[in-house]
């Protein structure tokens, strides 16, 4: 399947219309905040000051919330508790656009509380379940299923992914005529994917535990391996911050790179990999192109502080790099420098920019105008390259840490999610005749404007060029 596109994926251009079903396991992830300054005077363990307790969806729930952010229009299948955490967990979904079909729910609502102080997990809590699911689907859950844009099953092992019920709804929805594209992310304890999946993401680890294999294994045999026994059309042996291995029908396993990031939490970074990818191949991209998207997206949700970060900025910390996520409330991130502009053709005069800018803080953050915003600024012939294609050579620069692609005629609304220490701008500009300045002092901000390597600019080089 690398080899041709999703089918209709010209049609599904606005995937922002089609329906994604996620099929999974709930759990509800609980965040104590606190800070510890002492220790206990019966053990020698830390006292913990809660501050605050932060709650959200987490396994399928997250997965869920992740392709909800991007503007999806979201359907989960899962088993729900009728218990006061199961209302809470169904409540939260509801928030965030999340149409919930549940299943009958054996036992409490699973629930993880995971203790932090200052962006560390001092304990991870685990209690309630086993969370089987029992009795038929609903026939509006069947309904979803068949009538999916595109299936994610995200199999947190509790059983959703092995119910026959569930398993016959995805392998009809993988095997019509003409089929919705799906996302299988399995777990150990969870049900084999059907035949016919998109694309299969297991991780190393579960890659290997699926063929009775060491870890030590070459996660490129693992994915061939696996994507054979499996009957799927691609697969991706994800390994973290190694990036990923992919295997298709046509082609050798193919290497995705990662993007390096000096630190982060991975939590819920597979649930991002995944809905990333669903995403994409909604969009009617190639399982190859997916799996490169979506890794880039689970390295910025580590990167962003994963799935934590969300107790302290909410949805916005929920989209992907494209659509605005809030790059830069991390914990403990350092001085915040950002800088914007097309970066269209880049040149000696942006990497001179790009790296004063860098040199004020500890982490560079570039907002760089989509397309069509080039377009409205620039004129019809421009850009000449595309948003993607700017945004990965700028991620290729050392001193870049991060971009935000932003789709207005100026970043201030970009700026104002981001909240950076320092705004550094070059080129003939003054702090007054920036539009960003009031907004930029609002938070306590700073303007900073950088000298312009003289004789160097796109039109130049452009002009040159003809």
């Amino acid at each position: 399947m690398s080899g041709t596109r999703a089918s209709t994926g010209g049609q599904r251009a606005h995937h922002r219309s089609w329906q994604v079903v996620v099929v999974g396991d709930v759990l509800l992830d609980r965040d104590v905040l606190g800070s510890a300054e002492r220790l206990s005077p019966d053990a020698p363990v830390p006292v913990v000051d809660i501050d605050h307790i932060a709650e959200r969806p987490g396994g399928a729930g997250l997965a869920a919330l992740l392709c909800a952010a991007e503007g999806l229009d979201v359907h989960l299948v899962a088993p729900l508790a009728r218990d006061d955490a199961g209302y809470r967990l169904a409540a939260l979904l509801e928030q965030a656009g999340v149409v919930v079909h549940p299943l009958d729910h054996e036992g409490s609502t699973r629930t993880k509380t995971r203790v932090r102080c200052a962006g560390q997990s001092l304990v991870r809590l685990d209690d309630g379940g086993p969370g089987r699911p029992a009795g038929d689907l609903s026939p509006d859950a069947l309904a979803a299923i068949q009538q999916a844009g595109a299936v994610l099953v995200s199999d947190y092992g509790a059983g959703a992914a092995s119910h026959p019920g569930t398993r016959d709804a995805v392998a009809q929805a993988a095997g019509r005529h003409t089929p919705a594209p799906v996302v299988w992310d399995p777990h150990p304890r969870g049900g084999v994917p059907v035949a016919g999946c998109t694309l299969v993401v297991p991780n190393l680890a579960e890659a290997a535990a699926a063929l009775d294999a060491s870890t030590t294994a070459h996660p490129a045999d693992l994915a061939s391996e696996l994507r054979e026994r499996w009957g799927a059309g691609a697969l991706a042996v994800t390994c973290g911050a190694d990036g990923a291995w992919l295997a298709t029908v046509e082609e050798a396993p193919r290497f995705i790179p990662a993007r390096a990031a000096e630190s982060g939490d991975p939590c819920g970074a597979g649930d991002r990999f995944a809905a990333g990818a669903v995403r994409a191949l909604l969009d009617g991209a190639l399982p190859s192109e997916a799996v490169l998207a979506a890794v880039g997206e689970a390295s910025a949700w580590v990167a962003a502080g994963g799935a934590a970060a969300l107790a302290h900025g909410g949805s916005a910390n929920l989209s992907s790099p494209a659509t605005g996520r809030d790059a830069a409330h991390l914990p403990g991130r350092g001085t915040v420098v950002a800088t914007g502009g097309c970066f269209d053709v880049l040149h000696a005069g942006h990497v001179a920019t790009l790296e004063a800018a860098r040199a004020l803080g500890d982490r560079l953050v570039v907002l760089l105008n989509s397309d069509a915003s080039v377009r409205r600024l620039k004129g019809p012939g421009r850009p000449v390259q595309s948003a993607p294609d700017r945004e990965r050579v700028l991620r290729g620069l050392t001193c870049v840490d991060d971009v935000v692609v932003f789709d207005d005629d100026d970043p201030r609304q970009a700026l104002d999610r981001l909240r950076p220490d320092i705004w550094a701008k070059g080129g003939d500009y003054s702090e007054s005749t920036l539009p960003e300045t009031e907004l930029v002092r609002s938070w306590g901000g700073r303007v900073v404007l950088l000298p312009y390597l003289p004789g160097r600019s796109t039109t130049g080089v452009l002009t040159a060029g003809r």
